[in-house]
């Protein structure tokens, strides 16, 4: 039986000739190469890819067969930055080469990065390089010698980008994250209570920042960064880059910095992108090894130049080439750390002792790298950099350890930039620093010195005569951070975290404390930009309960305690320079009596209305309470014969209704069991 089984399973043509599967002559085959072999066509090399590793460098010295090997050698140290060189071609007609050469890349990335960073390079005297990718060529010949003009681009009205500055009573803005970063909205400020201008749910995946001059509000999304603005926050600009976590704006605004740790490759750095806000397109890309020290460029206060420093150089950069200054960085054996001075285009570094060479600060004011004052220092161990706002003063502060002695003592070095040759003059602290601020707009600084719970707060003016006074001393502060009002005079002192929030609000015109108080865990202060107002409060970032912010005066007069559900971050909206000059804003000062007046009357306006307001208000909520009542007494009229039909006619609506079936019981509850005694009754 299995034999037949087995049979019947054999192909019927076994003993025939086998069927063929060619196809017949006239058959036509309609499936293309790119539908069977899509993966290998698309390894397949293109026909220009040798071309576009081409590079030609024109203005190349013209030497004879002496000579040619030292070019070559000095050619291939400069190009070979770039990539790797698989092959050098110079033409030559005489005995001498022709004036220009033909290098070929390993890759087409690295050609153009040769172009973009080696064109304009300065050789000698006579010789400054020109180079071009060798594709470049056929695309000039190719240009019509007929000039048509660019296609119009429609206009995008984003609105007034700066209407929260022409708010009638002067409100700032601010920012508020709370649950945990599920909701965002910006409030403008008031005394009685924050008025809401626009609330979004999940607006960022992290945080947000303004812009320097509050224009454009900066959201991160895990694809990149979008810019808001105009009066109803619209998106006025966006930027791709995979896993941005930081951003960095240059001070005029023209610029956006944002780094990523998961796009950077070897041949396309894309770690940190410098973007164009107007057009949106990357004007460079650079790589970067580690992002703890941010920002890692360093912006000029005018957005001119932004430097870079890494080991023993620093790289100054020009806008809007973002190529390198004069083509080349600065070689600073030992470099620790540099700042660009907020009001010029000076830079300040320090590089620390090397052997016998003394540790030194040094001045060089760009673009012309003139060297404007330079402080040799000993014993160093590490120095801080602190500019005053303006850049009328420098404090280097100078860790020391004196020969012969133990510990360290700390100096400030005291710039006073604005005066001849910039004179220095020198604080001497033998206390351990724990905080230093420059007074913004003015010529004082304050210092916390000491070891809790001993922390003095001192305070010094730099006056004209060259000399540093010491104006006031505080002594057994709980402060670990000074905070400085925008417009100076007025500061607060504070001890965030660990000191439980202790609030300190000082006026330095006369060294006054003028109040005492606390918000318990207070994670952070800010200051509106005015100088009127001051926040503090705990963030659900550091501190997981009380998640709350606080609104004070400037005079430590507490406003309002609003409390926020997993409170995240709040930040100010800053406010563009002032167009006063400095004589207008004296001649304000001078009257501020008169203006005074109609402040005052204004303000007793603004608080009849806010109660006129309020009751209004509460007018609204009654009628439509009332409203609401009628409503639902009419619902409850019209479904009156329905509730019968289902408690069989009974009319349970009546208080009174079927008393008939109403049974009396009486019911006695034990309360409480008292024996008093009584005397013999005679």
């Amino acid at each position: 039986m299995q034999d037949t089984v087995d049979r019947a399973a054999e192909p019927e043509f076994e003993d025939e000739e086998e069927p063929s599967f060619s196809d017949p002559e006239d058959f036509a085959d309609d499936i293309d190469d790119e539908e069977l072999l899509e993966d290998i066509l698309r390894e397949k090399p293109l026909e220009a890819d040798g071309i576009d590793s081409v590079v030609v460098v024109d203005n190349v010295p013209q030497v004879g067969p002496e000579r040619l090997e030292k070019l070559k050698n000095v050619i291939h140290k400069i190009f070979s930055k770039f990539g790797k060189i698989t092959n050098e071609f110079y033409p030559e007609v005489d005995g001498m080469t022709k004036g220009y050469i033909f290098l070929e890349y390993a890759a087409p990335n690295q050609a153009l990065e040769a172009v973009k960073n080696a064109d304009g390079y300065k050789l000698d005297k006579q010789h400054t390089f020109r180079v071009n990718v060798f594709t470049d060529f056929d695309k000039y010949m190719s240009i019509s010698d007929e000039w048509e003009p660019p296609e119009k681009q429609p206009f995008k009205d984003f609105g007034n980008m700066r209407h929260w500055i022409e708010d009638p009573d002067c409100r700032d803005q601010y920012s508020v994250i709370y649950e945990s970063g599920e909701r965002t909205a910006i409030f403008s400020n008031d005394p009685k209570e924050p008025i809401l201008v626009e609330e979004r749910a999940r607006w960022t995946e992290t945080y947000v920042r303004w812009s320097p001059k509050g224009t454009y509000l900066a959201t991160f999304h895990q694809r990149g960064i979008a810019l808001w603005g105009g009066e109803k926050f619209k998106q006025i600009q966006r930027f791709s880059h995979q896993g941005v976590s930081l951003i960095d704006f240059s001070p005029c605004e023209r610029y956006v910095v944002t780094f990523s740790p998961l796009m950077d490759t070897k041949e396309d750095p894309q770690a940190i992108i410098i973007w164009d806000i107007l057009t949106g397109q990357k004007k460079r890309g650079f790589h970067c090894e580690s992002s703890a020290h941010w920002p890692i460029f360093k912006w000029s206060q005018d957005g001119k130049f932004f430097a870079r420093m890494t080991q023993d150089t620093l790289s100054i950069y020009e806008t809007p080439s973002m190529g390198l200054l004069d083509k080349k960085s600065l070689k600073i054996s030992g470099i620790k750390d540099f700042s660009w001075s907020p009001g010029d285009n000076i830079i300040a570094f320090w590089v620390p002792e090397d052997k016998d060479i003394p540790a030194r600060v040094t001045l060089m004011q760009f673009p012309s790298r003139q060297e404007i004052r330079v402080r040799n220092l000993f014993n160093v161990v590490d120095c801080k950099l602190h500019w005053q706002r303006q850049g009328d003063y420098l404090c280097v502060k100078v860790d020391r350890t004196p020969k012969g002695t133990q510990g360290v003592v700390t100096n400030f070095e005291i710039f006073r930039m604005r005066e001849k040759q910039v004179p220095v003059d020198v604080v001497e602290m033998k206390e351990s620093i724990i905080a230093f601020a420059w007074e913004p707009n003015g010529s004082k600084f304050a210092v916390l010195h000491g070891e809790s719970p001993r922390i003095n707060a001192s305070f010094y003016h730099v006056k004209n005569n060259g000399k540093i006074e010491l104006i006031k001393m505080f002594d057994k502060q709980q402060a670990n951070s000074i905070f400085w009002s925008p417009q100076g005079q007025f500061m607060v002192l504070a001890g965030l975290r660990s000191m439980n929030g202790a609030l300190a609000f000082v006026d330095t015109s006369d060294c006054t404390m003028m109040n005492i108080a606390e918000h318990y865990m207070a994670s952070d202060v800010e200051w509106d930009p005015t100088g009127r107002y001051v926040v503090t409060s705990v963030s659900w970032w550091s501190h997981k309960v009380d998640n709350a912010y606080w609104l004070w005066t400037f005079q430590g007069r507490l406003l309002q305690k609003n409390n926020k559900d997993r409170f995240c971050q709040l930040l100010w909206r800053p406010r563009p320079p002032t167009l006063l000059s400095q004589e207008q804003i004296k001649m304000i000062k001078k009257d501020l009596k008169k203006y005074s007046k109609i402040f005052e009357q204004k303000d007793r306006l603004s608080q009849s209305k806010a109660s006129k307001e309020l009751v209004d208000k509460r007018r609204l909520m009654m009628e439509e309470y009332r409203q609401y009542r009628d409503k639902a007494m009419q619902t409850y009229n019209q479904q009156r014969e329905l509730r019968l039909q289902l408690r069989g006619g009974v009319d349970t609506d009546e208080l009174d209704s079927n008393v008939e079936d109403w049974e009396e019981e009486t019911i006695e509850f034990f309360i409480n069991e008292e024996i008093i005694p009584f005397g013999d009754l005679e």
